[in-house]
């Protein structure tokens, strides 16, 4: 299992891609079931449908925007009260008949965003994933 983090400055975005030995559908469950949305929000976020809000327990919060099952999930994310709304949009795909590819953009940074921080936030979400599949 390899993760590759990319920074994209001309659009003000980092890039955190990870290869999950696990199906589609096994990647998918582990994020849906009971608790499984704060592997990639944080400790108590929660997806809700699109539109709806959600907030993790270290003040990190958004709104869904997008949620298509085994394809993708989109939400904003503001960092604490008051910071810029970002985007941040994780893709499914399935690798062949037992792994699944994760990519994950987050988007719309400012041009002060500590994006090494970032980058290390969402590749440690995408490990967590990862092991929680397995």
């Amino acid at each position: 299992m390899e993760t590759v983090a990319e920074e994209t400055i001309e659009t003000s975005s980092v890039r955190v891609t990870r290869q999950v030995d696990r199906p589609l559908a096994q990647v998918w469950d582990t994020l849906m079931r009971p608790g499984g949305a704060s592997l990639i929000l944080g400790p108590g976020g929660e997806l809700g449908n699109k539109g709806e809000d959600w907030q993790a327990d270290d003040g990190t919060y958004g709104i869904t925007r997008s949620f298509h099952p085994k394809e993708q999930i989109r939400f904003s994310w503001h960092a604490y009260d008051g910071a810029p709304r970002t985007l941040v949009d994780l893709q499914l795909h399935a690798a062949g008949e037992d792994a699944t590819a994760l990519e994950l953009v987050h988007e719309h940074l400012p041009e002060d965003a500590d994006r090494d921080g970032l980058r290390k936030h969402w590749e440690d979400a995408l490990d967590r994933i990862a092991t929680a599949a397995e």
